[in-house]
């Protein structure tokens, strides 16, 4: 089922996190921010919504590491139910896909409850401050990937934050599948 996110909660802070990377390292949130900015971004293996549009996120992860902006993205679905987004096969993702940011699994699902993530993929920009600037979709692609030259919305958002501390005004939410959360 898709799910859509709420819009951008200007200032809201991130959070801090301790996690273990498809690497074998643990990351914080002090290991993984930039100079000029944050992406963390909530995506999972499985997720049509993600995978149409990974080579970009790939792609756009590195222009924004270039502009010193922090990447990381965080897997938190329930494994019971969705092995195929277990540590293992993430660590198969990463590789596949020449991932250039750590990948991180929230296995009690507390750092996606504690963003108040929803969907895959689900973006979270801060400046450098630490301060949310957008919380926007990728670009205009859904289930399917929209037009190679589709409208960078995330990496236009990220390089404006870098450069200003702000986000734009108006932001599109993400869209896609929702978080598979486990069961009470």
């Amino acid at each position: 089922m898709a799910v859509s996110p709420p819009v951008c909660d200007f200032g809201a802070p991130w959070h801090d996190f301790r996690l273990p990377g498809t690497d074998g390292r643990d990351y914080g949130l002090d290991d993984v921010k930039g100079p000029n900015g944050t992406l963390v971004m909530f995506i999972c293996n499985h997720c049509p919504y993600v995978q149409s549009v990974i080579d970009r996120i790939v792609r756009d992860a590195r222009a924004m590491q270039s502009a010193g902006i922090g990447v990381v993205a965080i897997s938190s679905n329930d494994v019971a139910e969705y092995p195929e987004d277990g540590p293992r096969h993430m660590k198969a993702e990463a590789d596949r896909n020449g991932f250039t940011f750590p990948y991180l699994y929230d296995e009690t699902q507390q750092v996606a409850r504690a963003y108040g993530a929803e969907c895959t993929p689900d973006f979270f920009g801060y400046n450098a401050d630490g301060a949310l600037q957008y919380r926007g979709r990728f670009d205009s692609s859904t289930r399917m990937a929209g037009p190679q030259d589709a409208r960078p919305e995330l990496l236009e958002a990220m390089l404006q934050i870098a450069e200003t501390g702000k986000g734009p005004e108006k932001q599109t939410a993400s869209m896609g599948c929702s978080i598979k959360w486990k069961r009470a």
